[in-house]
């Protein structure tokens, strides 16, 4: 190798340098004291780092759980690997390289004895007929969509009680739909039949099922999406990049094309003349709750995992964190809210999964942008230490206000002193622009609060709901009857609709 080849690597790392300072530097100055520090976290939620083979590079794409309860991993290389021992109290796992040759997965379930698993290119059920532990046999389940650009990854969902399997296809780059269907949810069924399901998605993180069985995706801040979000997919949806309308003449199951959004304006005015436009379900504010967040699991493990049963985990690429999100359906609308978690994972986070033993996995890579975490791969488990954390539980919406719970009993004092809770509210513009400000801030004073008697709960009530806002939630005065602080004393819940 010439000098001017080896000077290449040597500045490269000179800018991730420069980009990385300042990615930390833009983090701490946005956040603040708005997440609760790594520190306090360990006490409740400790990290513990998943071993991996010598010389061996695993970039999690995707996780699923077997019948006998090893957990498969799904790299960014295309390799399957079947892991047991995640679970051991000192986790050593055993690694069994099942599969290898596919393309960049972030999507991988079980069915059948074989897995199903979504690679950028198509959905391919992957078997060993002579049971000697290896894959043998690759079947082209659907590749009725088109691929050409690196940009243009595909995440596939577990199947839905009838069967069917979802796949959420990202654009050409961020503006561009040059490949069929790209910017399209497609839906594939038990016969491999391929449908339209769904358009106007930029660059989805993950697909999947919420707490209540509904379909949602992740979206990426960029044009059209001044944030991230969660989006609830429901079939002949739009979700607000019109890229995707070329391919409208290909899918006449999914009706007439949508009428081109303006841009310049709000989600909450827009989708009132285009029809099937969907507003975002839940905004996770851009920075203070992620910049480019990724798949979901659902948490069904019975209390091992602390309070939070039923709600939505996510990870965030570049800010190496994780999330809780939970939903609920108003007037026919999905909305609800995002909470923070846990910081200080070791890598960009690209997906997120409960063991069967009640913790959850997550992993992922730096490759490709800058990420917070220091290492360019890693897998980590993050476990309950059974000590209960004082937090921010769940907010749902009340005609005039919201109901708060907490995973422990509030005291009266503060409990039940309006000062306590500070809410501020913003919208962003919908446009064509990649990102954009928070707009229209006001600062709703909190009239009353009723605290329930076992301090489990609180009811606010607020002069004025309005839709189409993100709600701040800051309770920074609340102590629980035993005097803790809350570990963290922000949420955000998106109001789409008002319950009567």
């Amino acid at each position: 190798m010439n000098h001017l080849n080896n000077s290449r690597p040597q500045l490269s790392c000179v800018l991730i340098l420069i980009a990385m300072t300042g990615l930390r530097a833009t983090y701490a100055e946005e956040v603040g004291d708005r997440w609760g520090t790594e520190e306090r976290e360990r006490e409740y939620y400790p990290i513990v780092n998943i071993p991996l083979p010598p010389d061996t590079v695993v970039e999690a794409g995707a996780f699923a759980v077997l019948p006998d309860k090893r957990v498969a991993v799904g790299t960014r290389h295309g390799e399957i690997y079947l892991m047991d021992g995640l679970d051991d109290p000192k986790p050593n796992p055993t690694y069994h390289l099942f599969a290898s040759g596919l393309d960049e997965i972030f999507g991988l379930t079980w069915k059948d004895d074989a897995f199903y698993v979504t690679q950028s290119c198509e959905l391919t059920r992957i078997s060993d007929t002579n049971q000697d532990g290896k894959a043998d046999r690759f079947e082209t389940i659907s590749d009725a969509w088109g691929y050409a650009n690196y940009h243009e990854y595909a995440f596939g969902s577990d199947f839905d009680k009838t069967g069917n399997q979802f796949v959420s296809l990202g654009l050409s780059e961020s503006y561009n739909s040059w490949a069929l269907f790209r910017g399209f949810v497609m839906k594939v069924a038990p016969d491999g039949k391929t449908t339209g399901f769904a358009s106007g998605l930029r660059s989805p993180g993950g697909i999947g099922f919420d707490e209540h069985g509904s379909l949602f995706y992740v979206e990426s801040q960029g044009p059209w999406n001044c944030s991230c979000s969660l989006k609830a997919v429901s079939e002949k949806s739009f979700h607000g990049h019109p890229a995707s309308f070329e391919w409208y003449k290909n899918a006449p199951e999914l009706g007439d094309v949508p009428e081109m959004p303006k841009s310049g304006t709000r989600i909450v005015t827009e989708k009132e003349h285009v029809k099937q436009l969907v507003p975002y379900a839940v905004v996770f504010p851009y920075i203070r709750m992620g910049r480019s967040i990724t798949a979901f699991s659902v948490n069904k493990t019975e209390g091992k995992f602390g309070p939070f049963e039923g709600q939505m985990f996510l990870g965030d690429y570049t800010l190496s964190i994780l999330m809780r999100a939970t939903t609920e359906q108003v007037n026919g609308v999905w909305q609800g809210a995002c909470y923070p978690f846990r910081e200080g994972l070791s890598t960009g986070i690209l997906n997120v999964k409960f063991t069967p033993g009640g913790n959850l996995i997550a992993g992922g890579t730096n490759r490709g942008w800058p990420v917070r975490g220091i290492k360019p791969f890693a897998l980590e488990r993050v476990h309950w230490s059974g000590k209960m954390p004082f937090e921010i539980n769940r907010i749902t919406i009340e005609p005039d206000g919201f109901r708060v719970t907490f995973t422990k009993p509030v005291d009266q004092a503060t409990g039940g002193s309006p000062a306590s809770y500070v809410l501020s509210t913003f919208t962003h513009p919908y446009h064509g622009g990649y990102g954009g400000p928070e707009i229209e801030q006001t600062k709703p004073p909190v009239r009353s609060v009723s605290l329930a008697e076992d301090g489990m709960s609180a009811t606010i009530v607020i002069d004025k709901l309005t839709k189409g806002f993100v709600y701040e939630f800051d309770l920074n005065p609340l102590r629980s009857r035993d005097n803790d602080e809350l570990l963290h004393r922000h949420a955000y819940y998106t109001v789409n609709e008002i319950p009567m």
